[in-house]
């Protein structure tokens, strides 16, 4: 099977940005309320560099979910990677109406998983997922993630504190 997730780099920026727009309405229940802003080439470029850097920092991994044909589908990122006694990260991951149900998301986050452990040493990989979003507490589970309970208006998404 190919590689489902890759390095974001700056390249990527343009089509990256041309999927958000296209997929505005289809993320914004899950995901924060974004502004006419976060939508422009400038911002993605901003946020992508910011990322990078977070990268080299050794705090995030940044990635681009692709489909067979190197199409950028989406993202999955590491975030908040914490060394010493904890050695954990959180995953966050998102892919387009036109490429879900293909099994991307759920080999991106196969490959993160991976890649946290040998890679990265980390012990702890964890992901929070609204509670009514199941497509993805499936892809979670496939992966061998476990709930852990439900945390009241944890994050901000569309706009309103919501559990997870």
């Amino acid at each position: 099977m190919p590689q489902a997730a890759r390095l974001l780099e700056l390249s990527d920026v343009e089509e990256l940005t041309e999927l958000l727009r296209v997929n505005r309405n289809f993320l914004a229940p899950w995901s924060p309320a974004w502004d006419d802003e976060f939508f422009t080439g400038e911002r993605q470029r901003e946020l992508a560099q910011d990322a990078l850097g977070l990268h080299q920092a050794g705090s995030m991994v940044p990635w681009v979910i692709c489909d067979e044909r190197g199409r950028i589908a989406g993202r999955l990122n590491l975030n908040g990677i914490v060394r010493g006694a904890l050695q954990s990260a959180a995953v966050g991951y998102w892919v387009g109406e036109q490429f879900n149900g293909q099994g991307l998301a759920g080999c991106a986050v196969a490959e993160a998983v991976v890649y946290s452990r040998d890679v990265l040493g980390l012990h702890r990989l964890q992901a929070e997922t609204l509670v009514h979003n199941i497509a993805s507490q499936r892809v979670l589970e496939t992966n061998g993630f476990s709930r852990y309970g439900m945390a009241p208006e944890y994050l901000k998404i569309d706009g309103a504190w919501q559990d997870t």
